[in-house]
């Protein structure tokens, strides 16, 4: 037997029996998402993240009015003492049908493991960027021409907040921390809402603040509706799976790993934390390492948590047909149309 198969086995073992506080549709929700939710944060190592005091300090390094289409921001926040997440604000110049009260909805965007947020600005910097861009990647651009604030912002491990190879020694460091990067990063796109609230932008609506990004970022976006419970909405492409079908059963990087979390539930069991917030899962039909039969299989609870929320029409799943991209043609129609609803 080799150690795959071993952990398979053992994996297995484990999951033969239900998973202790995965969503049991003949339990009221309620108590199963309390206590789901104090075991999620403590494995997440969310209880070792600092108490925000305040909002955070924003330094703003350049605005731009060089581009027809936006006015860019180019800013730093503090996030934890003494550490800075750097990010890009698109104001969109174009009137907006998305404008009420003279405030605009603020699309949070998300790059995974690639050169880093410029890619959400369509802007390539590094071999292989035009590439990913094409990949329908250029979150901030889209959200922008659909009338959005975009803020693109750099996640721990990862571009500008690389560290040497990338996620291995940052992820390594938090785990023996008691933390997680997942979590981390997680903390970050709070403490950005934080800067939202404060008055980041005049011109941002903090009562409409969305989250997405694909893959590395799509697996933040999904986690982070588990915790963050301001995000109005979240659309994660291409990381939506069964930790067992993809996470555990494939080569990842570390940063999407969460200790122990397979002795307790399985990633669509955090739905129970994520509703009532809209969600539109959209993955690739040929993704190989996020595979469609453990997308399907998992929306099936997904949709059971949904329903018992009383927000059946709340989540939906968008197939695009490729494999590990985004898909704004199929995503952004039926992300606008349930937020819309809610």
């Amino acid at each position: 037997m080799s150690l795959y198969d071993l952990h398979t086995s053992l994996a297995d073992a484990d999951l033969a029996a239900r998973l202790p506080y995965s969503f049991d549709p003949a339990m009221p929700l309620a108590p199963q998402k309390a206590r789901a939710d104090r075991v999620f944060r403590s494995l997440l190592g969310f209880d070792r993240m600092p108490e925000p005091a305040c909002a955070p300090d924003v330094a703003v390094e350049f605005t731009s009015e060089e581009d027809p289409r936006f006015t860019e921001v180019r800013f730093t926040f503090e996030s934890e003492p003494g550490f800075r997440v750097p990010a890009h604000l698109l104001i969109p110049k174009a009137p907006s049908a998305l404008a009420a009260n003279g405030r605009l909805p603020v699309m949070i965007c998300l790059q995974g493991h690639s050169t880093g947020m410029h890619i959400s600005i369509g802007r390539a910097k590094f071999p292989g960027d035009a590439e990913t861009i094409a990949g329908g990647r250029d979150f901030a651009l889209q959200a922008v021409a659909r009338g959005y604030i975009a803020v693109a912002m750099e996640q721990r491990g990862l571009g500008e907040l690389k560290h040497g190879g990338g996620c291995l020694l940052p992820a390594s460091q938090a785990l023996l921390l008691g933390r997680t990067l997942l979590g981390e990063r997680i903390y970050d796109i709070g403490r950005l809402i934080d800067a939202i609230e404060g008055g980041l932008c005049d011109a941002a609506d903090p009562q409409r603040v969305y989250l997405m990004g694909n893959s590395g970022g799509g697996t933040a976006t999904w986690h982070a509706a588990a915790i963050e419970h301001r995000l109005a909405g979240v659309m994660p492409s291409c990381a939506f799976n069964l930790y067992r079908k993809s996470i555990f059963a494939m080569d990842h990087c570390i940063c999407n790993h969460i200790p122990h979390i397979l002795e307790y539930m399985e990633m669509p069991d955090l739905a129970m934390l994520t509703a009532p917030t809209p969600v539109v899962i959209v993955c690739g039909r040929e993704d190989g390492i996020f595979p469609l039969d453990g997308v399907l299989e998992g929306f099936e609870t997904v949709k059971a948590v949904y329903r018992a929320a009383g927000v059946p029409d709340r989540c939906r799943l968008v197939i695009g047909e490729g494999g590990h991209r985004f898909y704004p043609e199929d995503g952004w129609p039926v992300f606008e149309e349930l937020t819309a609803k809610a």
